[in-house]
């Protein structure tokens, strides 16, 4: 190696390390003098700077050539300890030469109080080996009593304050997702050096156990959980570079209490006798005949603004305004009497045709800035009435209707309109789910997200925007978990808070429409049993044995979620959650807890609607 080693090893290059040959591995220590290398050698072998076999530190250039030092634990591991680059004995342009840079597997690129060209130099260089590297940061108590001179001192506050100095420093000189240690110069038990053996001893140090061999399915299983994981715990790793934990779980907090508030008024209008009442229930996911539902008739039945908010998400409600161009609401003061301005966007319903009053209201909408949408109501009724015709075929006959409408409002003095066919009976028919999507552009963040929660489950695609706003939000809440102060549960070995995965679980029963009311409405919207309908749930329990003592019953059938592997797995990219106490095992029992739960409720949810859907 071009060194002294007090155990010789064999030279060799990382492909012979991974092809054949070489059986050892030989970790580079590097960095600037005096940034602390030796004395990280040394704490990574068990050893004080003292000890009688330490690699010797010194407050001036200590390290002269490349000194091998074998590992306490792992003896086909050597650590060597570098000179310092950018010295008058080792300048910058002969160093890597000097040293046999290229004969290392891995390398550890020491600094202290600052980032410096050379760390550039020498990161770049191991990115152009296609090797690997970690960034450590090493004297961080000396950094942190610096920081406590300042009033607003944060120890959190502090480290994250350096992790992104040292993240944005490696990015612009073109290192993607570089691994960063926080360690202290006295205690190894502090920050980040616990966690950066256990990444050493996992990719670096451990060897392969050949004498058992992992079973396919566990292999396929870790390789899927390490990809969601990369793919997810990436954007917190990102988001806590640049704030601490609090500032994020503090941000996160404020947005759930924004999606738990969100409000959400719609408003059905169009002349009387167009089927408004019955679209409000459908909407709601209720029959016509259901107690609490909008009343329908073949006369006027709506005289008044009635206000229906949905039976799961009261937060959302859905308007029943009365029809325009009766003789209790004529035209010139319809808009004033309904409280137009109230409503976040407006569905103009006909039925056989749309009149000069449907363009009215969608002129006096538009003054306000505000969205309509035309929906051509009782297309069952129509395509009923139509396949009497014995040359009868649905696609011509939807695309005559649709032309009519249009020719009709083009008529009435509406530019380029556009309508959406509908059947109240059946919402996966025609346009609804066009409809539906045009709403969610046209709406807002947080009352998108209102939309898309309280929308009945009548296509597969409504179903998949649902599972991903609860994906959305199982991270969220496993983020606050960390924060809020974990409990730990009564003969568990994690912590957790159960109340969080209780409140997610019942949420997730109101989202798909699994809960037992729920369950009922779908019944009598589809006329089924409703014995026959809960039969159809094979996975989840009912909601209504969702209590604490259950959920803890389910973690203790489930401790996979809390493995040593699956913790180190995420520490591995967010270190900052190890530094809280229980926050990590709380991250890990929240996320994985929920994500399960969720792939069962959307199974189960699946198999509701196709017995409902079932002729």
């Amino acid at each position: 190696m071009g060194g002294r080693s007090s155990t010789p090893v064999s030279s060799g290059n990382l492909s012979d390390l991974t092809g054949s040959g070489k059986t050892t591995r030989d970790i580079a220590i590097t960095g600037l003098t005096g940034a602390g290398k030796s004395s990280l050698v040394n704490a990574l072998r068990g050893l004080s700077d003292f000890d009688d076999e330490a690699a010797k530190t010194d407050v001036i250039e200590g390290t002269t050539e490349p000194v091998g030092y074998p590992h306490p634990t792992f003896p086909n591991v050597t650590i060597w300890d570098l000179p310092g680059i950018g010295t008058s004995n080792f300048k910058a342009k002969e160093y890597l030469e000097r040293v046999n840079y290229s004969q290392y597997d891995f390398f550890i690129i020491v600094a202290s109080n600052r980032f410096t060209v050379y760390d550039i130099q020498l990161s770049q260089a191991i990115q152009k080996m296609k090797k690997q590297f970690c960034y450590v940061w090493s004297k961080m108590d000396i950094s942190i009593k610096n920081a406590k001179l300042h009033p607003d001192f944060s120890e959190e506050g502090a480290l994250q304050k350096v992790r992104k100095y040292c993240l944005d420093n490696l990015e612009k000189a073109g290192i993607s997702s570089p691994e960063i240690f926080l360690v202290s110069s006295w205690f190894e038990e502090k920050y980040d050096f616990p966690l950066l053996q256990r990444t050493l001893e996992r990719h670096i140090l451990r060897p392969a156990d050949k004498s058992t061999k992992p079973s396919k399915e566990s292999g396929i299983r870790f390789i899927f959980l390490q990809k969601i994981l990369k793919i997810d715990l990436s954007k917190l790793r990102d988001a806590l570079m640049h704030r601490n934990l609090e500032e994020v779980a503090e941000e996160i907090r404020q947005e759930l209490d924004e999606l738990q508030n969100a409000k959400l008024d719609i408003a059905i209008t169009g002349v009387s006798g167009a089927g408004k009442s019955s679209l409000v229930n459908a909407l709601r996911g209720m029959a016509d005949c259901e107690e609490d539902a909008a009343e329908v008739g073949i006369t006027q039945t709506t005289m008044e603004c009635q206000a229906y908010p949905h039976p799961s998400f009261p937060n959302v409600t859905i308007w029943d305004l009365p029809g325009i161009g009766t003789p209790e609401f004529r035209p010139k003061d319809y808009l004033e009497k309904v409280h137009f301005s109230q409503y976040d966007f407006f569905m103009i319903v006909g039925s056989e045709r749309f009149t000069e009053n449907d363009v009215l209201l969608a002129q006096e909408i538009k003054k306000m800035k505000k969205k309509f949408y035309f929906v051509r109501s009782k297309m069952d009724d129509s395509m009923s009435a139509e396949s009497r015709d014995p040359n009868f075929d649905m696609d011509e006959s939807i695309q005559k209707i649709r032309k009519h409408c249009y020719q009709e409002l083009i008529k009435a003095g509406e530019t380029n309109p556009r309508v959406f066919l509908i059947s109240r009976r059946d919402l996966s028919m025609y346009d609804f789910q066009d409809l539906q999507e045009t709403l969610e552009n046209d709406l807002d963040d947080l009352k998108k997200h209102a939309l898309i929660l309280a929308m009945p489950i009548f296509s597969r695609k409504i179903l998949e925007k649902k599972m991903a706003a609860m994906h959305a939000l199982i991270w969220k809440l496993a983020i606050v978990s960390c924060v809020i102060g974990v409990i730990p549960v009564p003969g568990l070995s994690l912590a957790c808070d159960l109340g969080i995965l209780v409140s997610a679980l019942l949420r997730f029963y109101k989202v798909f429409g699994l809960d037992e009311e729920s369950l009922r409405r779908v019944a009598k919207v589809f006329g089924k049993d409703y014995q026959v309908l809960k039969s159809a749930i094979k996975k989840s329990p009912m909601s209504s044995e969702i209590t604490r003592k259950f959920v803890a019953g389910l973690l203790a059938r489930s401790l996979l979620w809390a493995t040593v592997t699956v913790i180190e797995l995420v520490l591995d990219f967010v270190p900052v959650l190890g530094s809280l106490f229980g926050g990590v095992s709380s991250f890990v029992t929240i996320f994985f807890m929920l994500r399960s739960f969720l792939k069962d409720i959307v199974e189960d949810a699946e198999n509701v609607r196709a017995k409902a859907t079932e002729p």
